[in-house]
Parts: C-alpha cells; structure tokens; sequence
C-alpha cells in the first residue's frame, strides 16, 4: 500500500508543477502558435513541390522543414503521410514527413526546450534532419523501380507560403512563447506571467486590427483542435510519468541508459520504438529518466523514436504503404537512432 500511495503522489505532484509553471506561459501560446501555422501557411505551396519526379535534394528539404510545423504523433501523422503519398508525392519526402513530423514538431520542440534545455532542442533538430535525409534516401533507392512507375499527380505551385500579415502574426506568436523565459530568466514565476499577459496584449491588438475576422475565427478553431487533441493526452502522459519516476529504481536506469555507450542508446531507441508517446510526452518522460541518471545520447535517441515510431505505428504503416516499406523503414530508424544517440552522446558528454 505504501508503493501505490507514493506511486500515486508522484504522478500527482508531477501534474502540479506541470500546470502550475507549463500551462500559461508555454502551452497557450504553442497551441495557438500551431494553429496559426496551420491557419496562415499555404499548404498548397509546400506540398506542390515534393513530387516523385522533382529532384531529391530540393523535395526533401521542403518536406523535412515543412515537416516541423505539423504537430502529429507516430500514428496520427500516417493519413498525412499517406494522402501526400497517394497524391503523387515522392516515397522518400512521405516517410521523410512521417518521420520529422512527430520526431521534431515545433511543438515538441519548444517543449523540450523548456523542460530539459536548449542543448537538446538543437541536436533534437540536426539529428532529425540528418536522419530524414537518410531515410528518403533509404526508402528512394529501396523502391526505386517502383518509383519510375509512378507519375506524379500534384500541381506546382509557384504562390507564396504566407501573406505578409500572416508572416507578421507568426513573428509575434513566437515572440511571445519565448520572452517570458528569455526576458526572465531567473526571476519568479509571477514576472513570468507578466511578460506573457504583455504579449498576449501585443497579440490580441495586432490580430484585431490586422486579420479578418473569418481568418481569426479559423485560427482558433485550429488552435482549439490542438488543444483538445493534444492537452488531454498530456495530463495523462505527465501523472504517468510522475508514477514511472517513482517506482523505476535510480539503479536500473544508470546501468541501463546511464553513460553514452552503443548498448545504452540502443536500449533507449527500443523503448521509443515499441512504447506509444503522444506528441509532447516523450518531454517529461526523458526528463525525469535524465534526472534518475540516464545519459544524454541515450535521452536524444528516446526523444527522437519516442514520439517518431512505435509498435501501433510499425502496424499501421504495413497496413498503408504495405509490408515491404514498413520492413525496411522501421529497421532503418532503429538503426539511425542507436547510431544518432551513440555519436551525440560522445559529443554532449
């Protein structure tokens, strides 16, 4: 009884401080930064250059920079993948979305930020780009025969990704989310909150003065989606979280995880790769592993195929691009994860 009761306490007390110091100041201003993304940026403009027979250096770029502004977990982002797939897209910038989207969002990434540091949002960031081009490659040249089979059916689009008041909006939604941590750096927690209700002010007063009323009614939605989709899952993620820290032995995870040797970070890419993580959660989770004395190669190669894939996801994409591209996609970011979190704890100490 003495084990449930902390278990229970953990998660409880993990929850509290989550709300208390993440919710205002972080998440609002995230969700409604993605719902803007979504909102104000032309679709249409990315996706139109990502076609099997555009040139590899270019459709992959766009669709792995494109890719960190769809905030979708490893199964939740498979219809995404698949539509821009079966909609004349080249395999390797699908499995490229399907891998940077859920590896890398702008929301994960902000989170992490704000909960284990900017060290690991910028190896988080190259690794998953240099990965991403890996995979394309891998899965291009892997199916390559099938590939000269398939004409491309998306139209080129030559309009721009963002109206000038959109680009604007967006500059002040990023200002926001991160002023609040970079003007106050060290101070209480209240003078936080008083740079964050300073820009939500700038924010409101621009968007009322500057976007359609249409348009602002649409972007909430989209941030509402976000929110509903998303929040829930990360309460759940955190209290579970809170239980793990608990119970999990400070032994078994610096033996296991600790230090940066080859083993360790493949354990940590198997438990990302098997275990489902929303978007968002694999945060908390590696931070408390971190704080337990798991090293921080093995924490980014959890951070990567955490949220990237999982056992639901291995199924799922046998089920939608077949059994041969999930065969050879799955192995291929074990493998890069192992090696990513191997070098990059060599690297980060």
């Amino acid at each position: 009884m003495p084990l449930v009761v902390g278990a229970l306490l953990g998660g409880l007390n993990a929850l509290k401080d989550y709300i208390a110091l993440h919710v205002l100041t972080c998440l609002i201003p995230a969700f409604l930064l993605a719902g803007g993304i979504v909102t104000f940026v032309s679709r249409g403009a990315i996706i139109g250059y990502l076609g099997a027979a555009a040139r590899k250096i270019s459709s992959f770029g766009i669709a792995a920079g494109g890719s960190f502004f769809v905030a979708a977990c490893s199964c939740t982002v498979i219809p995404v993948s698949s539509g821009i797939y079966h909609g004349g897209a080249g395999i390797g910038a699908a499995f490229i979305i399907l891998w940077v989207a859920p590896a890398a969002n702008i929301l994960a990434l902000i989170y992490t930020g704000q909960i284990i540091g900017a060290q690991m949002v910028v190896a988080r960031i190259v690794s998953a780009l240099l990965m991403s081009f890996v995979v394309g490659l891998v899965m291009a040249y892997a199916f390559y025969r099938e590939e000269n089979n398939r004409v491309s059916t998306i139209q080129m689009s030559s309009g721009p990704l963002m109206s000038k008041k959109g680009v604007a909006l967006l500059v002040l939604l990023v200002a926001w989310l991160l002023a609040p941590n970079y003007i106050v750096t060290h101070g209480p927690y209240w003078q936080k909150v008083v740079v964050w209700a300073v820009g939500l002010a700038v924010v409101s007063i621009y968007a009322w003065k500057m976007i359609d009323a249409e348009k602002i009614r649409e972007w909430l939605k989209e941030t509402w989606w976000f929110v509903r989709t998303i929040f829930p899952l990360l309460l759940a993620g955190v209290f579970i979280v809170g239980i793990i820290g608990a119970l999990l032995p400070r032994e078994w995870i610096e033996t296991w995880l600790g230090g940066a040797g080859l083993r360790q970070s493949f354990v940590a890419t198997m438990i990302g790769a098997i275990t489902y993580f929303a978007t968002m959660t694999e945060a908390p989770f590696v931070h408390t592993l971190m704080n337990l004395g798991m090293g921080k190669g093995p924490a980014l190669a959890l951070l990567l195929t955490g949220p990237g894939i999982s056992l639901p996801n291995w199924l799922a994409i046998a089920k939608v691009f077949g059994v041969k591209k999930a065969l050879v996609y799955v192995p291929t970011i074990i493998v890069l994860g192992t090696l990513v979190g191997w070098i990059a704890g060599s690297i980060l100490g």
